[in-house]
């Protein structure tokens, strides 16, 4: 029995995801717990997080953006839970734990916290610490 599960509202967040993304998170949420908080984006809510400094893409540039009804985002945004947004170490950790399941799995991730996936967490000029993206 799985130790930790998903809230409604993440599992309504988690079924506007590629099916590979629910695979993925579906099998972290026995390991760790956490909340998803962003699956699909209307255009008004990315325009908001641009305007916030919470994401560099316009609409419908992000793979959170989807443009035919039915279509599913490429994208999910995750965050340990309780969620404690300076927390940063939790946020790693759940980091590695997806990485290493996508990779397990044969499934290509880019993480917000890596955006060019070469393992130097200190040459980003943007993190984004609970973005997952399918490459």
């Amino acid at each position: 029995m799985a130790k930790y599960k998903f809230s409604d509202l993440s599992k309504k967040h988690l079924s506007e995801c590629d099916p590979k993304l629910q695979e993925i998170a579906k099998e972290a949420i026995d390991t760790i717990n956490f909340t998803v908080i962003t699956g699909i984006r209307t255009k008004a809510e990315q325009e908001r997080k641009v305007r916030k400094g919470l994401s560099e893409v316009h609409w419908p540039n992000s793979k959170h953006n989807v443009k035919c009804e039915g279509d599913k985002s490429q994208a999910f945004d995750l965050a340990p839970y309780p969620i404690d947004w300076k927390d940063t170490d939790r946020f790693y950790l759940l980091a590695g734990i997806i990485i290493q399941i996508a990779k397990q799995k044969g499934i290509e991730v880019r993480w917000g916290g890596d955006w060019d996936s070469d393992f130097d967490l200190n040459d980003q000029k943007f993190n984004d610490l609970g973005h997952f993206e399918l490459v």
